[in-house]
């Protein structure tokens, strides 16, 4: 019944995607917006008051048009840019007036902190004008800095930390924001005078979204005006140095020991050519970088947490290989993210890290990446230290690709080394990563094909891993695509991500997008997403059937959200899911049901609930959540959450509980306290996580953590320490 019922729904879906749509569509000549920047001496000074002599040189980009809620439709408000450069920095003002500037949305002040309903200016830039790459830059009303690296075109790398400056001032009129892009920041080519450029603005309370150049709502590196005249442009020497030192003290609670250490790190950035940069680091440390965010696993499978560490982050996009995980920017899914990942030949936070997720210190590394004419290049070698039963380690990436056809690439990667083990292990592999923003309709194909083979000391045979996937990542209309992946027996990625072996994997999604123009809803989804994973011998091991049935946008920017899942799970042997509780062995069928409801981001209470119920294997699940964030004005911000997942079984019940807490102090937008709290009734531990940060500028910071860990031993709420530390750390940057 289930098969039936789900190759029927989709097949359902296909003609919706392949008829004529209920939207308006049209051609976008993505290339055809250009200005010609001017050089001044004398660089404006970021205040967010355009009265500097240097403004009068701006080159004027006025003609922006709706991207949201009605694509090429003119602005509900007006906006005035203008670009000029330094042989040091690009810089861009913007102009937006607003006929309410009382109700300019800036809830935000902490540096890098993010809301979905901040009014915001956005500068995108790809120097090499290739439309394969690129940065963005994003300056909310309160002078708040987020910037993403480009991975590949349709996916944003938010984490990646550059150095800009950037500054706001809200008047009566709307406001104004100044942007500075050091071209260190940047790899670019000098002879090169044409740059891709884009902007765009964000209108918070109305959802507006508002940008210079489009298509099918959606702005990249690929769809792009251009910028000329950037001759002159000075990288310096192409060096910086990030000297940094720390202090601190562990203390292990249970055995009575503390550890105290003073030690001091540098990491050295030089560019070798403008697009080529080497990266040296010594007694590398992370300790400023925050924690992980809790999960609770009810799989019999592995959990994903995503790289947060900076030095990792740089140039990152270099190292991505056969389009494997993530998801576009215009693209939701209901495939889990450990499933998307899954193959994966390097991913970073396999170094530094062990299993358990503690720290592990690097003595030191060197990395290479950048790009040189049609190719690109990433090298990357690391010497971790020993860590309990492992020996120190080198650890080593290489990854060349070379560009091919207007936006593809085919390339090659290798790895050697093994982080968890004293034993051998290595892996190359091979991949094609196509690419076609230029459809009609400013519609997007995107596809990728890959070979991966490891080497396993002790292990020979069935040691191969490979894909294919196709997809169409737009924002309106049909969108869908097609996976298949292949881990054979011994498939090992020591410095990868695998969370199955032995299996194939095939995943299908659809769905149609459209904008109704009603006066209550601003976009309407439906689809389908399909998962089927078995073992190489041709036995299911899962099977999900998510239909997509309602996601519902409002005008105001709310969003609910309506799921059905049909879920078939085979279980070669019996499956301890908790404490005494075993789920047997054999095929299990069952459905489960899904809604989420979210408040819009320019709110000053957001709430997000959600409610999953339905069967579980052959019991029953019932997990409500909620979390609630209140920003009762820019220096304050709560926010708390909550997820239970209740569950009975034929041979025991049990409940788990995931509560978070967050309070964070925003004293101005440079010296801001982070508090973070998390428990969960499976390890019955809470973890304190608590960070006063001082960033007078970008590149330099200062910063002191706090971390406590409890466990709740006897489970009658007596919670007792077991580690804690304590971490001052300083740091600036060199620019040469």
């Amino acid at each position: 019944m289930h098969a039936w019922f789900r190759v029927s729904l989709f097949f359902a879906l296909v003609p919706i995607g392949l008829g004529s749509e209920a939207v308006r569509a049209q051609m976008v000549d993505s290339g055809g917006k250009q200005i010609d920047a001017f050089m001044v001496d004398e660089a404006p000074i970021l205040d967010g008051v355009l009265d500097d002599d240097a403004w009068a040189f701006g080159a004027v980009i006025n003609d922006l048009h709706q991207i949201n809620p009605d694509e090429f439709a003119p602005p509900t408000e007006k906006s005035q840019i203008l670009v000029v450069y330094t042989k040091d920095a690009l810089y861009l003002a913007a102009r937006m007036w607003d006929n309410e500037p009382d109700k300019v949305s800036a809830q935000v002040l902490r540096q890098g902190d993010w809301s979905s309903g901040e009014d915001s200016f956005t500068v995108m830039i790809d120097p090499f004008d290739k439309g394969r790459s690129g940065y963005a830059f994003d300056l909310t009303a309160n002078g708040v800095r987020n910037q993403a690296l480009y991975e590949n075109v349709t996916k944003e790398n938010w984490s990646w930390r550059g150095i800009w400056h950037g500054a706001t001032k809200i008047d009566d009129k709307g406001w104004v924001a100044e942007v500075e892009i050091p071209f260190k920041t940047l790899s670019f080519d000098p002879n090169n005078d044409v740059w891709g450029l884009n902007v765009a603005r964000y209108i918070g309370r109305k959802s507006e979204h508002i940008g210079w150049v489009s298509a099918n709502r959606t702005q990249n590196p690929a769809i792009s005006g251009a910028v000329t005249g950037l001759l002159g442009a000075d990288q310096g020497v192409g060096l910086d140095i990030v000297a940094s030192g720390r202090v601190g003290e562990s203390t292990n609670f249970e055995t009575g020991t503390t550890d105290d250490s003073a030690e001091p790190a540098v990491d050295i950035f030089y560019k070798l050519t403008p697009a080529l940069t080497a990266a040296l680091t010594f007694n590398t440390d992370f300790s400023g970088s925050g924690v992980d965010e809790r999960q609770i696993n009810l799989t019999r499978f592995g959990l994903f947490f995503p790289e947060r560490r900076a030095f990792f982050l740089q140039d990152t996009d270099i190292f991505e290989f056969g389009r494997i995980g993530g998801q576009s920017f215009n693209d939701r899914t209901t495939i889990s993210r450990v499933g998307r990942e899954s193959g994966r030949p390097f991913f970073s936070r396999r170094i530094g890290l062990s299993g358990g997720g503690q720290t592990i210190d690097i003595n030191g590394g060197g990395k290479l990446t950048g790009r040189a004419g049609q190719w690109e290049v990433g090298l990357l070698g690391i010497q971790q230290d020993q860590f309990e039963s492992l020996n120190s380690s080198e650890l080593f990436v290489a990854r060349l690709a070379r560009n091919v056809f207007e936006e593809s690439s085919v390339g090659i990667i290798m790895t050697h080394g093994d982080p968890d083990s004293n034993l051998d292990n290595s892996l190359a592999g091979f991949d094609f990563r196509y690419l076609n923003t230029r459809l009609t309709n400013g519609r997007t194909l995107e596809g990728g094909l890959w070979y991966q083979q490891s080497d396993s000391e002790g292990i020979d045979g069935d040691d191969a891993a490979f894909g294919a996937s196709l997809r169409l990542p737009n924002a309106v209309g049909f969108r869908g695509g097609i996976a298949y992946k292949e881990l054979q027996q011994n498939f090992y990625p020591a410095l990868g991500f695998v969370s199955r072996v032995n299996v194939r994997d095939l995943t299908v999604e659809g769905g149609y997008t459209w904008y109704p123009h009603d006066r209550h809803i601003r976009q309407a989804f439906s689809g389908i997403d399909y998962q089927r994973i078995e073992t190489i011998e041709g036995i299911l091991q899962s099977e999900v059937t998510t239909l997509r049935a309602m996601e519902l946008t409002t005008e105001t920017g709310d969003r609910i959200e309506f799921h059905y899942q049909l879920i078939d799970e085979n279980l070669d042997q019996a499956f301890e899911i908790s404490d005494g509780i075993n789920i047997a062995a054999g095929a299990y069928s069952f459905d489960q049901y899904c809604i989420n409801v979210n408040s819009a981001g320019h709110r000053a209470l957001m709430v997000e609930a959600f409610y999953c119920g339905g069967d579980f294997f052959d019991g029953s699940i019932s997990a409500p959540g909620a979390s609630l964030t209140w920003r009762p004005n820019e220096h304050l911000k709560f926010s708390t959450g909550y997820q239970i997942s209740d569950i009975e079984l034929p041979n025991g019940a049990f409940t788990t509980r995931l509560m978070s807490l967050r309070a964070d102090v925003a004293f101005t937008n440079t010296w801001y306290w982070e508090n973070f709290v998390q428990y969960d009734n499976v390890t019955y531990g809470v973890g304190l996580n608590s960070i006063l940060r001082w960033v007078p500028r970008a590149g330099r910071e200062m910063v002191l953590v706090v971390n406590r860990e409890f466990i709740d031993y006897t489970r009658d709420r007596s919670f007792q320490s077991v580690t804690g530390d304590i971490t001052f750390k300083f740091s600036t940057t060199f620019r040469f």
